[in-house]
């Protein structure tokens, strides 16, 4: 009962009960969705056959929806992984090569979420798309307004990352090949100026991690 409270009014799980934010980013093999609820993730096994789960918030011992999804995935025989990313930070060049690690060894298909499914778990799937061929506008598409991304806010350091490689793209250059011998966090975050409105409104209204 304590996990079902702590998720439900300190998670802001309840806000979560009709909202799924649920997408494809793969039929078959990936999909994406906030943080989901016990009988979400059945669902999701049940009508797509989800065999594993990236949790992009890490692993949270102090968080009742951690548990609660913890919980259901081993009911359910799925794998579960945790690759933590930020939404307001510059992604990391060592978690995001692992994620790639993840997405080749998991299982198919995969559930990625995050909180509220709208900016980390938008990196994710867009780097799902970049590493099966696809350009960087592509990518750039799953952190979309629809899912509940703010580009003009902090969290738009993201879109920064990706029209970072696109730059590359042009050259010829893969993603990972790009990733690992041209991509400077640092440099990220000293080209990005997030819009201070758009910041309070996600920082303090939507209150993203």
């Amino acid at each position: 009962m304590t996990s079902w409270i702590n998720s439900l009014f300190v998670d802001h799980a309840f806000l979560r009960l009709g909202w799924r934010n649920w997408g494809v980013v793969e039929s078959g093999r990936l999909y994406r969705s906030n943080h989901p609820l016990p009988w979400q993730l059945a669902e999701a096994v049940k009508r797509h056959g989800i065999r594993s789960v990236i949790n992009l918030r890490g692993h949270r011992m102090d968080c009742g929806s951690d548990a609660l999804g913890r919980g259901e995935a081993a009911r359910l025989g799925l794998v579960h992984a945790d690759q933590p990313f930020e939404s307001r930070g510059a992604p990391h060049k060592d978690r995001l090569l692992r994620l790639i690690q993840l997405y080749r060894t998991l299982p198919e298909p995969i559930l990625i979420h995050c909180k509220s499914g709208a900016d980390r778990t938008g990196l994710a799937a867009g780097v799902w798309h970049l590493i099966h061929g696809r350009d960087a506008a592509t990518a750039a598409g799953e952190l979309s307004l629809r899912h509940g991304h703010v580009a003009a806010a902090r969290t738009g350091i993201l879109d920064t990352f990706f029209t970072a490689y696109a730059e590359a793209e042009v050259r010829g250059l893969g993603f990972e090949a790009w990733l690992t011998t041209e991509y400077d966090e640092a440099a990220l975050r000293a080209s990005f100026r997030p819009r201070p409105v758009a910041s309070w409104f996600t920082d303090k209204v939507l209150r993203r991690e």
